[in-house]
């Protein structure tokens, strides 16, 4: 199996760890979206779209990315976020990027989230919400998903 993990951590790194402790089990290399080989992403079997939450949203760069991407068939991709507050019922934010990410040919399987250190402006007077976030369990978390993925993906490397 191939695959990749495309992240956007920008605020305290926490997206990044996260994406390691997936992409150790997945024996992905974790990238930017600056750094994406296109002709590599295409030849994946799997790929990982993560970053921290904006404002209920993926960060900007991450879904610019998406969106640039032509449409053609392509593999399986699972999203991952880390955030200081819970995915909200009444505003998802992984939903619009599994979305996307099927619009551009993926077959968009999973998504995964945990909490994580936020400083966001109301926060930041108090130093930030889930000070001690990810941690361990949170990073084990990330594996044990990690490993149900490749245990779901059963097909051989794509041709390039």
């Amino acid at each position: 199996m191939k695959a990749m993990i495309v992240c956007v951590s920008v605020s305290h790194g926490n997206t990044k760890r996260i994406a390691d402790a997936m992409g150790h089990v997945l024996e992905a290399p974790v990238v930017t979206p600056e750094q994406v080989d296109l002709a590599e992403l295409s030849a994946c079997d799997l790929v990982g779209f993560g970053s921290g939450i904006f404002s209920m949203a993926f960060h900007p760069r991450l879904r610019e990315f998406v969106r640039s991407l032509p449409k053609e068939d392509r593999g399986k991709a699972f999203v991952f976020a880390t955030s200081g507050l819970p995915e909200a019922p009444f505003r998802p934010y992984t939903r619009p990027l599994l979305q996307l990410l099927q619009q551009k040919g993926f077959e968009a399987i999973d998504a995964f989230s945990c909490r994580a250190l936020d400083t966001w402006l109301p926060f930041k007077p108090i130093g930030g919400i889930r000070k001690q976030h990810p941690n361990a369990a949170d990073l084990e978390a990330a594996r044990a998903f990690a490993e149900g993925l490749r245990a779901r993906i059963h097909t051989p490397s794509r041709p390039a």
